[in-house]
């Protein structure tokens, strides 16, 4: 009867042992992110609501804006703000001269919510951006359509000047209004914006291979120094260019064909003579097909390409009206005795016809 006595006056009801009371310390920020642009410095964060114990903040909460040089371990104080709890903080640091200038090298800012009594739970995740000065601006920047792309060309830094990247920054001007193909072999949509990185600006030129031809772009090119800093790439970019517009229209022909090679076989077994051309093929997707042409000539020096001094006729069409994609071709309008010389082109599903392949040529036997 005692010890259930007792069990009964320890149970629900009977007050708990006093709890400590709040510091009320504002909760740490944990989303600080900065970025340079220029000789300045925007850092973003989002403030807590609550305390470390849980608990609503009330009323404006003192900020503590910190910018360390690398390896300094206390807080180096910029500033001090005001702030609500939960708002969408921000806050431009205009760099000192002795830090936009020299070598690339790390800065991190911190954030420190302090109560009214000046503690804190410590500092805010470290974002870290680069000092020094910052990379030149790109100059003679251009762009042209070539077959294999856009090329892109400007004027390479000094030989003295610190080793940069060269950030290309491509945005779509003409988005598809199409509805984009389903199904799991559909190509993604060709993103609105992306930027190319070129390891470094000493060449002056690089090739933009992953356009669509029909559509049209914008390019700029800024300089960007970069340090790896505790396995993290940190960047410092210099100023955009002026965007350069390119309207990409496919007016390029194919590949001129390569490796004609022409073998003529006599009349047998109530067949008739003929020469038989063949080439390397070509893996253009835009490839229409071939056009052959032919023309008599006086002499054949060999079989495989070269001609003698003496050339009669002009070059004629001999393929069909409607060009052919196999690369091969058998021409059996000729005569026995007579030598034939051929050049083959390619045509493009736009119309446009490439230049004509070396010539070959090869001399019919007689009867």
């Amino acid at each position: 009867m005692l010890l259930a006595a007792l069990t009964a006056l320890t149970g629900c009801g009977m007050p708990g042992a006093p709890q400590p009371p709040s510091l009320n310390l504002p909760g740490l920020v944990s989303n600080l992110s900065a970025v340079r642009s220029g000789d300045q410095v925007a850092l973003t964060w989002k403030m807590p609501l609550r305390n470390t114990d849980k608990i609503l903040l009330k009323g404006p909460i003192a900020a503590r804006i910190c910018r360390n040089q690398y390896g300094a371990t206390r807080c180096n104080a910029v500033t001090m703000l005001q702030l609500n709890p939960g708002a969408d903080a921000t806050y431009t640091d205009a760099l000192p001269p002795g830090l936009t200038s020299g070598l690339p090298q790390p800065l991190s800012y911190f954030v420190e919510l302090v109560n009214r009594k000046g503690r804190s739970a410590g500092l805010s995740n470290g974002a870290e951006v680069l000092a020094g000065q910052s990379p030149a601006a790109v100059g003679g920047f251009s762009a042209e359509v070539r077959k294999e792309g856009v090329l892109l060309r400007w004027s390479p830094a000094s030989p003295d000047s610190q080793p940069t990247a060269i950030r290309l920054v491509r945005t779509l001007l003409t988005p598809p209004v199409k509805e984009p193909r389903q199904g799991p072999l559909a190509a993604p949509p060709e993103p609105l914006q992306r930027n190319l990185l070129v390891d470094s600006d000493v060449s002056g030129r690089a090739i933009d291979s992953d356009i669509h031809f029909g559509e049209s772009y914008e390019y700029r090119a800024q300089r960007v120094a970069r340090v790896t800093q505790n396995g993290q790439a940190l960047e410092l970019a210099g100023p955009l260019t002026a965007a350069v517009r390119v309207d990409a229209q496919d007016i390029f022909p194919p590949n001129v064909p390569q490796g004609l090679a022409a073998i003529a076989t006599a009349g047998e077994n109530g067949n008739p003579p003929a020469i038989d051309l063949s080439w390397q093929p070509d893996a253009d997707p835009n490839l229409a097909g071939y056009i052959v042409y032919r023309k008599e000539s006086g002499t054949v020096a060999d079989k495989s390409s070269s001609v003698g001094s003496e050339n009669t006729g002009e070059w004629q069409r001999i393929s069909p009206a409607q060009a052919g994609i196999e690369p091969d071709f058998r021409d059996s309008n000729v005569q026995a005795g007579r030598s034939y010389l051929y050049a083959v082109s390619a045509i493009a599903k736009n119309g446009h016809e490439s230049a004509r392949s070396t010539p070959a040529g090869d001399t019919v036997p007689g009867p």
